[in-house]
C-alpha cells in the first residue's frame, strides 16, 4: 500500500477563546495555517501554545471561535468524526501517549477500527514503513521501543487515517539531540510525500525555525507576532518579549552573542 498524496488542506483559527472557570488561557487568538505549510507556536511555559492544539482537536472547551479547515472543496465540519479524521495529533511524551499493555499493532489498528476503516494489515505495514520502523515492531510494547522508536509509533498512529493537518505538540523535546533531529528529519519528510500542514508547538526556537516557515510567538493566551522563520533567524523581530525568548533559546544564539540581544 502507498502513501497517499492529498491535495494540501490549511487551517483557519479566528478569535479562539479557551476558558476554564474564570481563568481565561486563549485570548481572541486568531491566525492562517496555509495549504501544505508548516507553522509554529513558541512561546514560554504556560503561554498557551498547547491549548491552541487541544482546542483545534476538541481536547479543550472552546468559549468562542472559529476552528475550519481551508484550501478544498467538501471539507468537513469543525468538530465532526471527519474533521477529527482528517486533523490529528501527536503529544509530547511518546511513551506516556502509549498505552503501556497494548502492542504497537494493536495501537495502529484502533483508529480504523474506530473509523471503520478496512485494508487494516496494509495499511499497518505501510505506516510502519514510513516512519522507518520495520514489520519486527510491530508485536512489541513500548517498554521495549527507545525514545525515538516509540515518537516513530505515535507518528504511525497519527499517519493511520492519513490526515491532512498533524498537530505536533513539542513531538522532539523528550528526545536525545542525535535523535531529534532524526524525527524532524522524518517529519519534514513525511510532509514533502503526503501533502501534510503542520501546526507544531515548541519552547525550542531552533527546532521551530528548523521546521516551519513561519511562526507565531505567544505570552499570556495572546499573540506577541508573527513573523517568518528567516526573520527570527536573522534576529529581524520587533517585540522585545520574541527577543528575550531568542537570549534564552539554549542553541540558538551563540552564547557570545547573547547580550546582543537582551
Amino acid at each position: 500500500m502507498t502513501a497517499v498524496m492529498h491535495m494540501p488542506v490549511g487551517l483557519e483559527v479566528r478569535n479562539l477563546q479557551v476558558r476554564y472557570g474564570a481563568f481565561t488561557a486563549l485570548h481572541d487568538l486568531s491566525f492562517t495555517l496555509a495549504p501544505g505549510e508548516s507553522f509554529g507556536l513558541v512561546g514560554e511555559s504556560g503561554s498557551g501554545k498547547s491549548t491552541v492544539l487541544r482546542a483545534i482537536c476538541g481536547l479543550a472547551p472552546l468559549a468562542a471561535g472559529v476552528v475550519r479547515l481551508t484550501g478544498g472543496a467538501d471539507l468537513p465540519a469543525p468538530g465532526s468524526k471527519d474533521f477529527r479524521r482528517r486533523v490529528q495529533m501527536v503529544f509530547q511524551d511518546p511513551y506516556g501517549s502509549l498505552h503501556p499493555r497494548q502492542t504497537v499493532d494493536r495501537m495502529l489498528a484502533e483508529p480504523l477500527l474506530i473509523h471503520g476503516v478496512g485494508n487494516e494489515q496494509a495499511r499497518i505495514a505501510a505506516v510502519l514503513d514510513a516512519v522507518g520502523l520495520g514489520p519486527s515492531f510491530r508485536f512489541r510494547y513500548p517498554h521495549q521501543l527507545s525514545g525515538g522508536q516509540r515518537q516513530r509509533v505515535a507518528i504511525a498512529r497519527a499517519l493511520m487515517l492519513e490526515p491532512s493537518v498533524l498537530l505536533l505538540d513539542e513531538p522532539t523535546s523528550a528526545l536525545d539531540a542525535s535523535v531529534q533531529a532524526e524525527v524532524l528529519n522524518l517529519l519534514e519528510t513525511l510532509r514533502r510525500e503526503r501533502g501534510l500542514s503542520f501546526l507544531m508547538v515548541s519552547h525550542d526556537l531552533a527546532v521551530v525555525t528548523h521546521l516551519c516557515e513561519r511562526l507565531m510567538v505567544m505570552q499570556t493566551g495572546r499573540e506577541v507576532e508573527t513573523l517568518t522563520s528567516p526573520a527570527l533567524a536573522a534576529g529581524r523581530v520587533a517585540q522585545g518579549y520574541t527577543r528575550q525568548l531568542m537570549a534564552a533559546s539554549v542553541g540558538f544564539i551563540a552564547k557570545e552573542d547573547k547580550a546582543k540581544v537582551v
